[in-house]
């Protein structure tokens, strides 16, 4: 955007089912390592399909225990994701965090403490009800949380837009930079919905793949012609968004430039995705960047694998592409580590800037059997060298039809 001012990406966190912590996620996305596996709890019996992207966490959270009690996994994996971030780019204790903008997505939220609270309700019928799970299942606790760690006394924002919920976080973030708001933000997602109550509702929905008993770990085929569905994970993924400025003036590590976000609405249907809303919000997001089709080498998609989402996405690429379509590489990193949800653009996000940052292509792994009509290069099976590589997009498709699409682009040295 012209005249605007510029905005980069200055620290990095994750929690993930590849990796918990950048390093483990980077080498993750090298190897094409699938963090999908059978869940094995007091219910995973009585699942109708069993593959799911399960964090594990360490034993050393760095939130302790005494204070866990209070906070729904959302949140723990929020605060996890966060403080990882605030590390890498050097802002522990810095004074500027008292301005800084909190933005968080989450699609489900506490989804944890309303399967307690349902639980001790309608099966024990309701004698000692927590009265925590009021503040543990909000919405807004994982950025209440976060903003409370660091003592940002800035703007705090929850969004909830289903699949695209952190990535509207992260964009419109980037907005109230660039407009003067703030210098700081503190933006992302976290969603840890692999409880019981909502697994059957999806399943219901018949939305989720169907994995081989044998192998778990391959449940999630984008593109592929044997694909049967997406496959639920959790997990956090949180940025640092600095005005370029004044990361420069303090000696910031700059990992890329967000130069471009895109956001509309199908307005068509809420769960059949529309190759016109989406093929619009990459439009925007290149108008947004200043960049021409050709520009971009690679784009991290939504790539869900269910039938109609990819075929959706593939013609929305062609439509915006045109012929350079046949030479952009597109992969979906779902594939390794699942459907985050409402966190997963800003996965996608962070897989994107480390892809430009190392010049490297994340895979689509599973993908043995190419379906004929998703006929674009989705770096199969294994992760690509990709020298030179300068601006890459990351696509976000909700339910809804709220859509969202970020371009980061190689920072000057």
């Amino acid at each position: 955007m012209s005249g605007a001012r510029s905005v980069c990406v200055t620290g990095l966190g994750i929690v993930s089912p590849i990796g918990v912590g950048i390093p483990a996620f980077l080498a993750g996305l090298r190897a094409g390592r699938s963090g999908i596996r059978a869940l094995d709890n007091d219910f995973s019996q009585r699942l109708a399909y069993n593959a799911f992207g399960l964090v594990a966490l360490p034993d050393d959270t760095g939130v302790p225990r005494s204070r866990c009690a209070g906070l729904d996994r959302v949140s723990i994996l929020a605060l996890i994701a966060a403080h990882e971030a605030v590390g890498s780019a050097g802002l522990e204790g810095h004074p500027g965090l008292g301005d800084a903008i909190v933005a968080v997505g989450t699609g489900m939220g506490g989804a944890e403490s309303l399967q307690q609270g349902y639980e001790e309700l309608l099966l024990r019928g309701g004698a000692r009800m927590n009265p925590l799970l009021v503040v543990k299942g909000m919405n807004n606790a994982a950025a209440a949380h976060v903003a409370i760690d660091f003592a940002c006394h800035g703007q705090s924002f929850t969004y909830s837009t289903a699949c695209s919920s952190s990535a509207i976080a992260i964009g419109e973030a980037q907005r109230a930079i660039r407009s003067g708001v703030a210098d700081l933000a503190i933006a992302g997602g976290t969603e840890a919905l692999l409880t019981h109550g909502m697994i059957a509702v999806w399943q219901a929905l018949r939305t989720l793949a169907i994995p081989d008993p044998a192998d778990p770990s391959t449940a999630c085929r984008p593109f592929s012609a044997d694909r049967s569905g997406l496959v639920l994970a959790e997990g956090a993924a949180f940025v640092i968004l600095e005005e370029e400025a004044h990361a420069r003036a303090r000696g910031a590590r700059i990992y890329a430039r967000l130069s471009g976000y895109g956001a509309r609405t199908d307005a068509a249907h809420l769960t059949k995705p529309e190759p016109a809303g989406q093929a619009a919000t990459m439009r925007a997001a290149l108008a947004d960047a200043g960049l021409q089709p050709a520009d971009i080498g690679y784009i991290n998609a939504h790539g869900t694998a269910t039938v109609a989402g990819d075929l959706a996405e593939t013609e929305a690429i062609k439509q915006v592409f045109g012929a350079h379509a046949g030479r952009l590489a597109v992969s979906s990193t779902k594939s390794m580590h699942g459907h985050v949800m409402g966190a997963t653009g800003a996965v996608e996000f962070i897989a994107g800037v480390l892809a430009l940052q190392h010049e490297f292509l994340p895979p689509t792994i599973n993908l043995h059997k190419p379906d004929p009509a998703c006929d674009l290069d989705y770096v199969p099976n294994a992760a690509r060298p990709a020298p030179g590589l300068m601006h890459v997009m990351s696509n976000s498709f909700a339910f809804g039809g709220s859509n969202a699409v970020l371009v980061a682009s190689r920072a000057a040295a």
